[in-house]
């Protein structure tokens, strides 16, 4: 009977133990509306779509003359950042969500040119690295899709849009007085992505945190297309995003 006694006690202990921890996340679960910060880890990339005269050196109208050797190739090396932003919740499911994620977003992009060898103006040095300067503040909306809930752990996938504003110091764009050869690539002022990811909705006592992972794309050209080395041999280059994030609610 002891035995019996000590078993159901178990039992019953563990039972609350269970319930008491499908509470933990201070009741967020039970609330229209919730907000909380976020920390993210950026790494983006442009996808670069040529022109077809692309390898032609760069001949400059006010100086008369070529400024650039002939190009062999044009990429856009990975570069990282950060992110800091907030997040609106509002929940009209209990399986969906609706999020707004407004974020600070330090990230500049890469974009190399390489030149052939031997070259008249690029002969020390045939690869040139030119930086598209940039802080953004993105605003995306998107709906969660939320499994049930498995104690304290969820998981969820999302797809929403994203728009962006560059707000970049005119200082630091202004190369009206730069040689030809020194000019800037810039992005545009604004632009669109749409944008998907995973992540785990993870349940302590009196909050929760959300690792996830999402990828973004811009729908347009994002380049601000100018008479100059840089910008005149590429066609389209759309921004590619993947964002890792810690959200705490």
């Amino acid at each position: 009977m002891r035995k019996k006694l000590t078993l159901l006690l178990i039992i019953t202990l563990f039972s609350f133990s269970i319930a008491k921890s499908q509470n933990w996340g201070g009741g967020i679960d039970g609330e229209r509306f919730n907000w909380g910060f976020s920390f993210q880890y950026i790494s983006s990339e442009l996808k670069i779509t040529k022109n077809s005269n692309w390898r032609q050196p760069y001949y400059d109208q006010d100086l008369g003359a070529y400024v650039t050797d002939t190009l062999s190739s044009i990429s856009s090396p990975t570069s990282v950042g950060f992110g800091i932003g907030f997040v609106v919740n509002s929940s009209i499911h209990k399986n969906v969500d609706v999020r707004f994620t407004p974020t600070l977003v330090f990230n500049d992009r890469l974009v190399n040119y390489t030149y052939v060898v031997p070259g008249t103006f690029n002969a020390s040095n045939p690869v040139v690295q030119k930086k598209i300067q940039a802080t953004m503040v993105d605003f995306p909306v998107g709906l969660k899709l939320k499994s049930d809930r498995l104690m304290n752990v969820r998981a969820y996938m999302l797809g929403g849009l994203k728009y962006s504003i560059d707000l970049a110091s005119s200082k630091k764009t202004n190369d009206v007085n730069a040689a030809p050869i020194d000019k800037l690539l810039k992005n545009k002022k604004s632009f669109l992505s749409y944008e998907a990811g995973l992540g785990f909705d993870i349940y302590f006592e009196w909050f929760k945190m959300s690792p996830e992972v999402k990828v973004s794309y811009s729908f347009k050209d994002i380049l601000k297309h100018e008479p100059q080395p840089y910008a005149n041999p590429i066609d389209k280059a759309k921004l590619r995003h993947f964002t890792f994030s810690l959200f705490f609610e």
